[in-house]
């Protein structure tokens, strides 16, 4: 029997650490709070609302810019621990309900969090600091979507030879984005028809949460959650759910009425 290896010791945080640790978290939280309920943000808020100095703060984040992108960083890691908790009522083997559990999650949590939805999924403001935001969050939140559709495919094998008929410089046009990391999907090694009906299928999603946060449809379908049903039927014919269909749109409703 062979000696087990050696595990490298967790070195605790020291007290100074410790509280290092949490007034930076305690940052990032009021911030989010002042965002919330006032819609905006700056250093001196922030300072003023933890009883600090505006250049106390600077020995915790470097200024505005990397304070919106931490953030925005944390929000993308709430939404996706919220859909994580849902969709793991659900196993590998049945990825159309977690499909259905992660979207109408997601949709759950913009409706909750609206200002926060804004910030990261439809501001103007902060849209320069996305990308920076996105190195962590976001790329969680895509690869949880990329991760269900791409169990989707395999266990339901929809169709992808609409892609064929595609122009051929909008075919070049995804492949170098995918190069670029620049999809909204990590699915490197699949066909590109896979990635057009991923970004429709998001499209649909993304247009139709955006419009009920925003309040730009009538408020009674936002209330039964109708055009989201009906959306969610929209991508259920072109995934090819088939038998599982009924199934899945009850699953649907079930999620809807607990929002």
């Amino acid at each position: 029997m062979s000696a087990a290896e050696p595990t490298e010791a967790v070195v605790p945080l020291t007290r100074r650490e410790r509280q290092r640790q949490a007034t930076f978290d305690e940052i990032i939280e009021v911030a989010r709070r002042l965002l919330r309920e006032t819609k905006s943000v700056s250093l001196r808020a922030v300072a003023q609302e933890m009883g600090m100095t505006p250049p106390a703060l600077y020995r915790y984040v470097d200024g505005y810019d990397e304070l919106i992108v931490l953030v925005a960083q944390a929000i993308f890691l709430d939404v996706v621990d919220t859909m994580r908790t849902t969709v793991s009522r659900y196993d590998d083997s049945d990825p159309g309900a977690q499909l259905v559990t992660a979207t109408t999650a997601f949709r759950r949590w913009a409706l909750a969090n609206p200002d926060e939805f804004e910030i990261i999924f439809a501001s103007q403001e902060t849209a320069g600091y996305k990308e920076q935001a996105a190195k962590v969050g976001g790329y969680e939140f895509s690869s949880m979507f990329s991760e269900i559709f791409l169990r989707v495919y395999r266990h339901y094998r929809f169709d992808l030879s609409e892609a064929d008929a595609l122009p051929a410089e909008l075919i070049a046009g995804l492949e170098q984005a995918r190069a670029e990391g620049a999809l909204p999907c990590e699915l490197p090694d699949e066909p590109i028809g896979l990635v057009w009906v991923f970004m429709r299928c998001w499209a649909r999603v993304y247009g139709t949460v955006t419009l009920e946060v925003f309040g730009h449809i009538d408020q009674a379908m936002i209330d039964t959650g109708v055009m989201f049903a009906a959306m969610m039927d929209d991508n259920g014919r072109e995934l090819n759910l088939g038998d599982d269909f009924d199934r899945l749109r009850a699953l649907i409703r079930t999620e809807l009425a607990a929002t």
